[in-house]
């Protein structure tokens, strides 16, 4: 690499290190959901599985001091991080997985986890309209 700033991650390894510190992270610290519960609506706190996301994994790494979130190893505008797209691509779709997977199962809202993945289901409509054969009067 030439004379500019110089890499965050050495190895692709690397990035996926930090990242998969970011999974354990994020699923040791559940959401808390305030809820009430049976007639006299007692008030409870239920925990949620947190999901991954790609903004919580660049927060991740913005907190670690990392300049823009590692933006570049995705995006790979002038092709200085070539090595690291394998890494890149496995990323986004672990993160992908795992928001599919709570989607299905109930634990995250279907409806947002279908969105946010291109898997709204596409309803095909059809209208057909009859013309009587020889017309209304005959």
């Amino acid at each position: 690499m030439g004379a500019g700033r110089p890499r965050i991650f050495a190895t692709p390894q690397d990035l996926w290190d930090e990242f998969t510190e970011y999974c354990d992270k994020t699923k040791e610290r559940p959401i808390i959901v305030k809820d009430w519960v049976g007639p006299k609506a007692i008030e409870v706190y239920r925990e949620k599985e947190a999901p991954l996301t790609m903004e919580g994994f660049r927060l991740h790494l913005w907190d670690k001091g990392i300049a823009d979130g590692g933006k570049e190893y995705f995006l790979n505008r002038t092709g200085a991080y070539q090595e690291f797209t394998t890494v890149c691509s496995r990323i986004k779709e672990s993160i992908r997985a795992d928001q599919i997977k709570g989607g299905m199962a109930g634990i995250y809202n279907p409806s947002i986890t279908q969105r946010l993945n291109g898997l709204v289901e596409k309803q095909e409509t059809s209208i057909t309209i009859e013309q009587p054969l020889f017309g209304d009067g005959v």
